[in-house]
């Protein structure tokens, strides 16, 4: 499988990048994601260093994936601790 080359501008610099063709769209949504992120940034805490711009975006987007995958598990242990007394209650009453 060939890749896709784009170009991606994150922070005003540009990145040559070779994704797979069905990740181009993810790519893109990220990038204009980080971008949105870093202007918020720079408007609401008058940082202006880029460096601190985006280890500022990595942290926000590294805990927001925590968040997520600790969501998710939650939801897993509960769907399989329900699934284990619907178990239960069959064999009860069978």
């Amino acid at each position: 499988m060939k890749g896709l080359s784009i170009k991606v501008n994150i922070a005003n610099r540009v990145y040559p990048l070779t994704v797979k063709p069905e990740e181009e769209e993810s790519i893109r949504k990220a990038v204009k994601a980080i971008n949105e992120m870093i202007k918020e940034f720079e408007q609401n805490y008058a940082v202006k260093d880029t460096q601190d711009l985006l280890a500022m975006c990595a942290l926000q987007f590294g805990s927001q994936s925590f968040d997520l995958e600790n969501k998710a598990k939650g939801v897993d242990f509960e769907a399989v601790e329900s699934i284990k007394r619907i178990a239960e209650l069959v064999e009860q009453n069978i």
